[in-house]
């Protein structure tokens, strides 16, 4: 009797790269350069590897600054300078000789970089009463950060990753620009919607001049406040990244501002059905993604193209394996480990 095999692990090209399956390790902070240099640790090589062991299509690194004053945290991973290079090339080495693709999320964190010195936004608004208040980026320091970002991007080439990221969300410095709640500006680059996008259009063009393979965006889809983005406007927003050369939109939502959130399983995943149906747009649906079968409702009813697992992921490195069981099917196993699968 033929069987078809869930969706989940049917494989997915975006443009020149063939994941083997749907399934994603979403960009999670690891807070190990405990040297505060950004590079590469024993600890990152264990993590991402043994993902790629468990069968994971798609690894994605945690957020890698593309300057120091952009760490969410001193312990940050980097991509700031070309002595990262080298341990990211051995990571991405490591996850491919294990079957795995990998992709590297290219950050910077603006109004919420928790480091000493100056840090930097699109206005000078604190994210909380408890935070640094930053300073108002001048339009050179725009212009170096898009910089930044190209760089960053050869360097991630140079390292053999196969997709890049980059980071658009959780009220980081690009979720900065493109929300009116921390976007006050009223030069080019702030006063309504397209001027927002503005800086985020100058970083896909300037990484797309370094990079012709799958780029991804992830945002935050609602800022879950009256005054802020809503799903809807995020339609515009895709609608834009996709005429300017993004593939995929990664479907997140929140952290703009402080705001509480209902969050329940699949509560995201509206965010990517809507952005996918109505701009025409790949997208990767998050959010308390836990089961095999929560998964691929998401995919057979065409409400996102790809699932990103995050704190599943941390509690099983064999997540696909577990998802395969749930939908009472069989996945490839490493040979070294075919007495257990």
């Amino acid at each position: 009797m033929f069987i078809i095999q869930p969706q989940l692990f049917q494989a997915l090209t975006i443009r020149n790269v063939t994941l083997k399956n749907r399934i994603v390790m979403s960009p999670m902070c690891m807070y190990s350069c405990f040297e505060q240099d950004g590079k590469v640790t024993p600890w990152h090589l264990t993590h991402y590897t043994s993902r790629a062991v468990g069968q994971t299509g798609l690894i994605m690194t945690e957020a890698a600054a593309v300057n120091p004053q952009g760490r969410i945290s001193p312990e940050d991973l980097g991509i700031w300078d070309d002595s990262h290079v080298e341990g990211l090339k051995e990571l991405v080495s490591s996850v491919h000789d294990n079957g795995s693709k990998i992709a590297i999320q290219l950050a910077h964190a603006g109004r919420k970089a928790m480091i000493d010195g100056p840090i930097i936004a699109p206005s000078a608004i604190a994210f909380s009463d408890k935070m640094k208040k930053p300073e108002e980026m001048t339009l050179k320091q725009i212009e170096e950060t898009v910089v930044d970002f190209r760089a960053a991007a050869k360097r991630a080439k140079a390292a053999g990753f196969d997709i890049i990221e980059i980071h658009g969300a959780h009220g980081y410095l690009i979720n900065e620009f493109l929300s009116p709640l921390s976007n006050r500006r009223t030069d080019s680059y702030g006063g309504n919607q397209q001027k927002r996008y503005r800086f985020l259009q100058e970083i896909i063009a300037s990484i797309r001049l370094e990079w012709d393979g799958p780029l991804f965006v992830r945002i935050s889809a609602n800022d879950y406040h009256p005054e802020g983005n809503t799903p809807e406007e995020y339609v515009t927003y895709a609608s834009w990244m996709r005429e300017d050369g993004v593939d995929l939109i990664d479907c997140s939502s929140g952290a703009v501002v402080p705001a509480k959130i209902n969050a329940y399983p699949g509560y995201q995943v509206p965010f990517a059905d809507l952005i996918k149906n109505k701009a025409e747009m790949a997208t990767g649906a998050v959010g308390l993604i836990t089961t095999g079968r929560q998964a691929e409702e998401i995919l057979q009813n065409n409400r996102a193209d790809l699932i990103f697992i995050g704190r599943e992921f941390l509690k099983d490195p064999y997540w696909p394996r577990t998802a395969a069981n749930d939908l009472g099917t069989d996945i490839q196993s490493p040979r070294q480990y075919e007495r257990g699968w």
